[in-house]
């Protein structure tokens, strides 16, 4: 007879050789069953890094042919433009200086004449502006001829009524409009001035009446002041 401590085991192996094989069978692969689908799980947070990864973008970096800093091109094209700037400005301001008026031109832009001190029916030359300047107090009876000529048959039609502002003083450039000679004064054909160089002649109002010339002697810019001075400019 068997010890007590064996009798279960005994009974176990004995019901389990009455149970149907497809029992066992079914019974031995839920286990399998389970194993093969927990290894074929995915976690969904697969690959996740434990530590902060900073972004590449290096990419996206400028880089100047032969791997040099593009600030540094920038550096030098603006200094370079800088100083061509500075050098052009200079070179402009010379050139400005240089092509303005000196100083003794600036210093004769006006000139002032005593009209008294001019007798009548005399020529006064003064230079105004490296030009000269003919001065002229007129008689009446030069006054007279001037104003009977007939306007319409001049070269350049001026009355002598726009060519002064006081009847008894004549004042104008005396430069002929042909080449820019000097005529003479108290010369010609008619009383008034004679330019030798192409024979032009003026009348006594200055007006062209004779050769080449095509032009009056020009009127400068002046005024006669209420004390009897004559300012040109």
């Amino acid at each position: 007879m068997a010890p007590l401590q064996t009798l279960p085991r005994a009974l176990a192996r004995a019901a389990s050789s009455r149970l149907p094989t497809q029992a066992v069978r079914a019974v031995s692969s839920t286990p399998a069953l389970s194993a093969g689908a927990s290894s074929s799980f995915e976690s969904p947070f697969k690959g996740e890094s434990k530590t902060t990864k900073v972004p590449d973008f290096s990419k996206y970096m400028a880089k100047a042919p032969g791997g040099k800093n593009a600030l540094y091109s920038y550096f030098m094209v603006g200094t370079m433009g800088a100083i061509t700037a500075a050098g052009a400005k200079s070179t402009i301001q010379e050139f400005l200086v240089n092509m303005s008026a000196s100083a003794d031109v600036l210093a004769m832009a006006k000139v002032e004449v005593d009209l008294s001190a001019i007798p009548e029916g005399k020529n006064v030359i003064i230079k105004w502006r490296g030009k000269p300047v003919f001065i002229r107090h007129r008689t009446q009876a030069e006054i007279d001829e001037a104003n009977s000529v007939n306007v319409s048959s001049l070269r350049h039609p001026e009355t002598d009524e726009q060519r002064v502002k006081q009847p008894e003083w004549l004042v104008m450039l005396g430069v002929c409009t042909h080449l820019g000679c000097v005529p003479i004064g108290e010369a010609g054909d008619f009383g008034g001035w004679f330019c030798p160089c192409h024979g032009s002649h003026y009348d006594i109002s200055g007006r062209i009446r004779k050769g080449p010339a095509p032009l009056n002697l020009e009127i400068p810019e002046y005024e006669i002041t209420e004390d009897n001075k004559l300012v040109v400019g």
